[in-house]
């Protein structure tokens, strides 16, 4: 599941709550109840299929002509298809309530099943790898499968990296008491934590929506629950990162992986290089991005230095208030149809057939992400909604997702998925699109401000912030690999980051160096947080192509969502005249930032 970063303790439902009747999920399209014969029957029918594609095609692949190539596809598609579609069904119920004991033993067993039951398919990709280059261009010539050859040129880049068949295998199985048990462990620790907060009880979600509340006692007394609470779990927390930071290094290893980051850019399609260029070029920039916003910012607030509480204070200028769920709603799609229809017409099911699950509820994961589920059926959206603007936008990157995730539903299961890189394109562009439909209707200079210091801080959050949260876990990785860490040296590496990325403006109260421990990025995807400000920078510069020559441009933006994973991100950019292997690219990106604080600045005089 694709978590982004982004709960009181009322149940905001379907029947109505603070902001509104909220959508809850309809997982019938999946199936219609956890214990369904359709689901106890797909579960039989993946026992029966991966046994017997293993007995048809274990030691054949090299021999295979187009015809078989393509049979032997469309056979391994449908396997995919039908453990996705039941991983699918008990992940989504288990996020909506982690502390559920039936959704959590029917997650867990459903994990230990469909492991056993793929085993025998380990030998695909490891087998294909030892095709002959000769042969398999050959092959994938064919028009009958030549579609099909990024996704296997993709799976060939692991081939320095290949194990024996026998530990492969070994690996698969450890699986799930290794990685994804730490994950579980991180889910349900994170969602059963409670925070008081001036003698209300509430979530971590809840509890960090109070950070960019009007009143500062409000967002001190949040923050500092925040590192009590942390700090109370630190040693959790602690053993949690130790112990998937060393499993990586030990399989990293095993594999002659180069570097920590070697297995996420394979896995991005994405070059080492290009990766580099980009955390370069922000944290060059931080001086003139974060630095100079957050000075900025402590003059509106008056304030001499800005504590953690104000980095997402709203202004003072800027009146509180609650942003109820069709307001929400409508400024989205507004925003999605002024810019093409066909965006709003693919997110309106979204919110009428139970795709979106939004309201804030006891044991319900905290976050906001959109799965894609399985080419066959739909994307689901989970948010956390609290009716604050952020919220909005929130809801416009999750259903860009949507939309990208529909239309790249018809490249069918193994093409559709795009490397995260690419896949957060049509989020962060959902968000931009939203800010400058909003941007457009301000009718005062302060509305202006307002919205431009909000974005600023949104563009800062997805840039500068997840550079300098890839900075931390490469940093953390390699620290690791020289040994056990403390909580204290894990406390130091991500306080060795947050000075540099946040600028002089700043002071860190007593307790901050333990917000690492809340950010899931870090457990369940490492090195993901790359791809955010990737994808920023991408639509950046996407956008000022756009306003440049806006003829026929939605053209090409649909049929690069509707490509999903079938091109790298070079065939993929250049219909719009863009390159991000250029070094010059993500600087034409954080120009943009840069405009819109040099309007903030002009604002002053």
């Amino acid at each position: 599941m694709t978590l982004t970063h982004r709960r009181p303790v009322f149940d905001a439902n379907a029947s109505g709550g603070a902001f509104g009747a909220l959508p809850e999920w309809d997982l019938t399209d999946l199936y219609a109840a956890p214990d369904a014969p359709e689901l106890a029957a797909d579960m039989a029918w993946l026992e029966e299929h991966c046994a017997a594609f293993a007995a048809d095609y274990e030691g054949k692949l090299a021999d295979l002509d187009a015809a078989g190539m393509a049979e032997c596809i469309a056979r391994y598609e449908k396997i995919d298809e039908k453990a996705g579609r039941v991983m699918s069904y008990v992940g989504l119920r288990y996020y909506q309530n982690t502390v559920d004991a039936g959704r959590v033993k029917q997650l867990s067993d459903a994990q230990d099943r469909i492991t056993t039951f793929t085993t025998p398919l380990v030998f695909f990709s490891l087998e294909f790898n030892r095709i002959p280059d000769d042969k398999y261009e050959a092959v994938f010539a064919d028009p009958k499968v030549a579609r099909y050859k990024p996704v296997f040129d993709r799976m060939r880049a692991m081939k320095p990296y290949q194990l024996s068949d026998e530990l492969e295998k070994f690996l698969h199985d450890q699986s799930v008491v290794g990685a994804a048990a730490w994950n579980r462990l991180f889910d349900e620790t994170t969602a059963a934590l409670e925070f008081e907060v001036q003698g209300e009880k509430l979530s971590l979600e809840a509890t960090t929506t109070l950070l960019s509340d009007h009143d500062r006692t409000k967002r001190e007394a949040a923050a500092r629950e925040l590192a009590r609470v942390f700090g109370e779990n630190i040693r959790t927390f602690s053993r949690i990162h130790n112990t998937l930071a060393k499993e990586k290094e030990i399989e990293d290893r095993w594999r002659k992986m180069p570097t920590p980051q070697t297995g996420r850019h394979l896995s991005n399609d994405v070059e080492p290089e290009v990766v580099q260029a980009l955390r370069d070029a922000v944290v060059a920039a931080y001086p003139r991005l974060s630095h100079r916003y957050y000075a900025l910012k402590a003059k509106w607030l008056g304030l001499d230095k800005l504590q953690v509480w104000d980095r997402n204070a709203p202004l003072p200028t800027e009146a509180p208030r609650d942003i109820m769920w069709n307001e929400a709603k409508e400024t989205v799609l507004d925003a999605y149809s002024g810019f093409d229809p066909r965006m709003a017409e693919i997110a309106q099911p979204f919110f009428e057939k139970g795709w979106i699950d939004a309201g804030v509820k006891p044991g319900k994961a905290p976050g906001a992400f959109a799965h894609p589920t399985v080419t066959t059926v739909h994307p689901y959206v989970m948010l956390n909604y609290l009716g604050k603007p952020r919220d909005v936008m929130t809801l416009a990157h999750e259903l860009g997702h949507g939309v990208h995730q529909v239309l790249a539903a018809k490249q069918g299961e193994m093409l559709a998925s795009t490397p995260l890189t690419l896949a957060e394109t049509a989020s962060v562009f959902g968000e931009m699109l939203t800010f400058r439909k909003l941007l457009a209707a301000a009718k005062t200079k302060e509305e202006r401000k307002t919205l431009l210091a909000g974005k600023v801080e949104d563009m800062i959050n997805t840039v500068v912030r997840q550079i300098a949260f890839y900075d931390f876990e490469c940093k953390l990785h390699a620290a690791r690999a020289q040994g056990e860490l403390t909580p204290e040296d894990i406390n130091a590496l991500w306080m060795s980051v947050q000075g540099e990325s946040l600028g002089p403006a700043f002071e860190f109260m007593d307790g901050y160096e333990s917000f690492w421990s809340y950010i899931p990025h870090f457990v369940h995807s490492p090195f993901y947080v790359y791809a955010y400000a990737f994808g920023d920078g991408l639509v950046n510069a996407l956008y000022a192509a756009y306003e440049a020559e806006p003829e026929g441009f939605q053209d090409k933006y649909f049929a690069m969502l509707e490509a999903g994973g079938s091109m790298h991100h070079k065939k993929l950019l250049a219909p719009f005249g863009l390159d991000a292997s250029d070094p010059a690219f993500w600087d034409k990106g954080l120009s943009m930032i840069e405009g819109f604080i040099d309007e903030l600045e002009a604002m002053e005089d």
